[in-house]
């Protein structure tokens, strides 16, 4: 078994980011987002026997489900995990229903298929954060404390990296679909869903063929599942009991409100508030996914000069301007896909940055202890609930103003709620 700080396990560890962050830009961001706008454009749409004149707020609404579903199950799977010492398991599994779901998107294939998008939506989002979970509790397991930030850093900068390269590919696929063979740009689309999940079970297999199971050798009781439930219990104590911990995960949910809705609403955004095609979307796109590998890099090398905190700070008083900007964007402005385009660029530059220095910094926090998945699971479910908050916010302004703008703006107040919040925070051994 390789131990911890070993080049060939942080790489294999980091190498699941390359596998599963094809879901999050082709599936979360790009493809299939627009893929649905097309489909439901101007439409009423039939679910659940309700009629939805606002489909986009229909497939908002599910994405929060999801995440409550996962908010729901992981910290009493995780404790499981931790007892039985089964993280790689239940990493394998959730990786199964994620790709599997996606595949199946392939067959949402018009209007009165809308059901089959949603639900497995649905499903691979489930899949895609419940694998989440038990990948972000290795990094303890993977990386010394002082490397953390790097190796944190390293997992988003492959993920961007494998993302993009299939993107183009996909990309390619729907711009010139007789080129490829296919009848026309929905086929594409239909047949990149289906690449996505096949990239993502298929690279995953590197990784679980390198990280260990079973890292403490803990060998559980028969009853595993009340024992799970207390191990829970016993985590959560020790949460409360550590304040920079506990208002570390405080400041965690409110910039998560802001980041996870943005990720995923702004294709959204670019095509229907501001009318831009589905090309401007993709590079801008692209664009963010570049400049998230310098960002993620940069701010890795800087948190080792000014700190955690302060690092983190600078990032979201970005995303903050982010946020004035998407608010001041409308489609009667000239150039507004050039405005668009230099908005991602900033945002990119942060978004890979926030999230593996989020990531690194709960690790730092974390007390000695064997129960990582446990503590990562309250990491996940505060970011999830905060998605939920995120979306909800995102879809109900929207469905009663009308326009998207209020909605970005909104997503402002949460950012600088966070800034407060850390600015009130006391360093640690590893953490200042």
């Amino acid at each position: 078994m390789l131990k911890i700080g070993d080049k060939k396990l942080i790489n294999a560890w980091a190498f699941y980011d390359w596998a599963n962050s094809v879901y999050s830009l082709v599936i979360s961001t790009a493809v299939f987002p627009l893929y649905y706008t097309a489909i439901t454009d101007e439409k009423v749409v039939s679910f659940l026997g309700m009629e939805w004149e606002h489909p986009d707020s229909l497939y908002s609404y599910a994405l929060s489900f999801s995440f409550l579903i996962v908010a729901f199950i992981s910290p009493i799977l995780s404790a499981i995990a931790d007892y039985t010492g089964n993280k790689k398991k239940f990493l394998q599994i959730f990786c199964w229903i994620g790709s599997l779901s996606v595949m199946s998107l392939y067959f949402f294939s018009g209007i009165e298929t809308v059901w089959v998008g949603i639900v497995f939506s649905v499903l691979a989002s489930i899949g895609f954060w419940g694998s989440v979970v038990f990948y972000n509790a290795y990094l303890p397991e993977v990386a010394l404390p002082e490397d953390q930030d790097r190796v944190s850093a390293k997992g988003f900068m492959y993920g961007y990296l494998g993302s993009v390269i299939l993107l183009i590919i996909n990309l390619a696929m729907i711009q010139m679909p007789d080129t490829f063979g296919f009848e026309n740009a929905g086929m594409a689309s239909r047949i990149s869903f289906l690449m996505v999940g096949i990239w993502w079970l298929g690279f995953a297999q590197l990784t679980f063929k390198k990280l260990p199971n079973n890292v403490f050798n803990r060998k559980p009781e028969k009853d595993y599942i009340w024992k799970g439930f207390k191990e829970l219990k016993n985590v959560w104590n020790q949460v409360k009991n550590y304040p920079t911990l506990r208002g570390f995960l405080i400041a965690f949910f409110l910039l998560s409100v802001g980041v996870q809705t943005i990720i995923l609403m702004a294709s959204i955004f670019g095509s229907e508030e501001l009318g831009l095609e589905a090309t401007s979307l993709i590079i801008t796109i692209l664009v963010i996914q570049l400049v998230a590998i310098f960002g993620a890099w940069f701010f890795s090398r800087l948190s080792k000069k000014l700190g955690n905190f302060k690092a983190l700070k600078i990032t979201i008083f970005i995303w903050i301007l982010v946020c004035f900007g998407a608010f001041l964007l409308h489609k009667e402005m000239p150039n507004v896909a050039v405005y668009f385009y230099a908005l991602g660029g900033v945002l990119g530059m942060v978004l890979g940055a926030i999230q593996s220095l989020s990531r690194s910094t709960y690790s730092k926090l974390l007390p000695d202890t064997e129960d990582h998945a446990t503590f990562f699971s309250f990491y996940d479910v505060t970011e999830k609930i905060a998605i939920v908050l995120g979306t909800f916010v995102f879809g109900f302004l929207f469905a009663v103003t009308g326009s998207m703008q209020w909605s970005a703006l909104s997503l402002a107040i949460f950012f600088l709620l966070s800034f407060i919040i850390l600015s009130t925070l006391k360093g640690t051994k590893h953490v200042r």
